[in-house]
């Protein structure tokens, strides 16, 4: 390589080491971070500068156990890292960032990476827990054992990054040799050669504690991994979550709507009267002020699952689900992509590249969009007031209604899991599931911070794009054209929404709804979201005293409507059937082309969609013709 040539280092390492805590560090990057495998699902590429002033390319690797892994996270890092990548050189130079309080098992991958001849520095990550737990390193003596630099770090804080930038000199150091191993040996020789050597290793440079000395996160995890007490602490948890999203976010969503009133009112009265102070009013303002008055529970659902994810739980979650997802065909690698949907199932989606098994991936991700993600929040926190009759707040039963929601979708996820993993038939060759179980952290506030400002954002900005555009085609639709008639029903009748209602509602009937609740669900497959204001939009919802929609009189308007004979329209037996066809249905279309993407076929796409709607209509079908039956 010439002098003036840009190095390239590897970041490689296990899941869970802080690789992508470490590159975010380094480059100034807002790289996922979760204290658990498969966040990073691809290989990521950012710039640093060494003190010397030399420009350094950076490649975040996804984390693996070693060089021969069948999962796609486990073998991009193997074709980067022997230079097989036919789209990235061969690294310059690797950092291998291993978690100091488990070494051990860290240093398996090391004298693999060392056995491929590259120069190489060891990150020794996480120090601070290390001594916390009563190890004693010597990094000198780790250095002289494997004959490479060793640069202690605290990456969630930034220490020992100048050192680290320091070891990546010009020109590079030269690679070490693999002493461990001698001319001839088998596989099998090579293996038992290096845990010898790391065994020997560590009673040098990284003396334990006696045994009787028993960690905190060991402690902990007596009760949060127990039998039961473990099962019961991670319902509590997510009991305790629904509940608080319902109770607290309650203040800034009032706020949000007495905004909303405020604008709405300011506008009407600085406009003359007509379609367009309409069309702003209630077709702009309306729409998208009834799907952001949303926005604080979205925060708060991504705040406590960075906590949860931050602490370290979610891999005590992974481990409690293993025995459970083994009877459905699945392991407890395919919990954590499954976890990663109820925030969004397209994360979770690519996130099944950690699994070994391809036809465990294959049907993990058929079922993940059945894990109920944050764009169906709004919809749930409009009709489960509505099914319980009350209002506004964090009700006991409501947080008891949103966490059946949740378990629903996701226990016919199994179902269906098992069902397909039959019939894709058993794998050729047996895949266990190994997952570490870090200790438990202090959550890293800068990156939960950035995360759910990531998200809140990302709502918005679908606020202001998506359900913007839907929210004035809807006005258009339900304005023109125009009837003579000053009859409010006979208007709606009249213009181009009235009509389509009127075509599709044959479809919708079964299920307990009118072709206007049909004209509402169809637009929320662009995006789940805009079912409220598309609700309130197609159902010509009338004004407050304030001239707002807000979300209680939007319910209250709801409740009043009939059907031609006087039946309320919105029965218990009617918004059941409307919960399970959004716990269902498979309404986003990203969400498709990241599936066709991830499995090679737009078939597999297609046929997932073409499933999950039927599923979701007969659902709802037999959920209401029982209910009308029994009510």
């Amino acid at each position: 390589m010439t002098p003036n040539a840009m190095e390239t280092v590897a970041l490689a390492g296990n899941p869970n080491a802080g690789k992508t805590t470490l590159f975010n560090a380094l480059t100034g990057s807002n790289q996922k971070v979760g204290n658990y495998s498969g966040v990073t699902i691809a290989k990521k590429s950012g710039e640093f500068f060494t003190p010397h002033g030399r420009k350094v390319r950076v490649l975040d690797l996804p984390g693996c156990y070693g060089l021969t892994g069948d999962s796609p996270d486990q073998q991009i890092a193997a074709r980067v890292l022997r230079g097989q990548d036919p789209d990235e050189p061969a690294p310059s130079m690797i950092v291998n960032v291993v978690d100091a309080s488990a070494l051990e098992r860290h240093l398996l991958l090391t004298l693999e990476l060392i056995e491929l001849g590259h120069p190489m520095v060891l990150a020794l990550n996480m120090i601070d827990v290390a001594e916390r737990n009563g190890i004693r390193l010597n990094p000198a003596l780790l250095a002289e054992q494997l004959g490479i630099a060793v640069v202690p770090l605290q990456a969630n804080h930034g220490k020992g990054l100048v050192e680290l930038k320091q070891s990546v000199r010009h020109p590079l150091p030269k690679a070490a040799t693999a002493v461990w191993l001698q001319t001839g040996m088998s596989e099998e020789e090579k293996q038992h050669a290096r845990v010898k050597y790391i065994q020997d290793t560590c009673a040098i440079a990284a003396r334990r504690p006696d045994a009787a000395q028993v960690a905190f996160s060991d402690r902990v995890d007596q009760f949060l991994l127990h039998p039961i007490l473990g099962w019961l602490s991670f319902i509590a948890a997510m009991f305790a979550l629904f509940w608080t999203i319902f109770s607290i976010s309650e203040y800034p969503m009032g706020w949000i709507e007495a905004g909303q009133g405020f604008l709405q009112e300011w506008v009407a009265s600085a406009m003359a009267p007509g379609d367009l102070n309409d069309l702003i009013t209630q077709g702009i303002i309306g729409g998208v002020g009834s799907v952001l008055v949303f926005l604080p529970q979205i925060v708060m659902l991504f705040f406590l699952i960075g906590l949860l994810e931050s602490s370290g739980y979610m891999a005590r979650a992974a481990y409690l689900m293993d025995g459970l997802m083994s009877r459905v065909g699945l392991s407890g690698k395919a919990f954590l992509p499954l976890l990663s949907s109820y925030a969004c199932a397209i994360p979770g989606i690519m996130a099944t590249r950690t699994i070994d098994s391809a036809k465990e991936r294959l049907v993990t991700i058929f079922v993940a969009p059945w894990m109920s993600c944050s764009a169906r929040l709004p919809v749930y926190l409009l009709l489960v007031p509505m099914l319980l009759h009350e209002p506004e707040g964090g009700s006991f039963r409501q947080a008891l209604v949103m966490t059946a929601l949740y378990a629903v979708g996701t226990l016919t996820a199994f179902l269906v899991a098992k069902l397909l993993r039959k019939k894709l038939g058993p794998d050729e060759q047996k895949h266990h599931f190994m997952i570490e179980l870090p200790p438990y952290h202090k959550p890293q506030w800068s990156y939960i911070f950035r995360h759910v400002t990531d998200r809140g954002w990302a709502f918005v900005k679908n606020a202001g794009t998506i359900i913007l555009a839907i929210s004035i085609i809807l006005w258009a639709l339900q304005t023109y054209p125009k009837s003579t008639s000053e009859d409010p029903a006979e208007q709606l009748a009249h213009s181009a929404m009235g009509r389509i209602s009127k075509a599709i509602e044959p479809v919708f009937l079964p299920i307990g709804h009118d072709g206007k609740t049909g004209a509402a669900i169809l637009t929320s497959f662009a995006a789940r979201e805009v079912f409220v204001s598309s609700m309130a939009i197609v159902h010509h919802v009338e004004e407050d005293e304030d001239e707002t929609v807000t979300r209680t009189s939007l319910r209250e308007s709801l409740q009043q409507i009939s059907w031609p004979d006087g039946r309320p329209m919105f029965t218990t037996a009617s918004l059941i059937s409307l919960l399970l066809f959004y716990i269902y249905a498979l309404q986003c279309l990203p969400t498709s082309a990241v599936v066709a993407r991830e499995t090679g076929s737009w078939k597999w796409a297609v046929g997932q969609f073409i499933f999950m709607t039927a599923f979701a209509w007969v659902a709802a079908c037999v959920a209401y013709q029982i209910g009308t039956r029994f009510s």
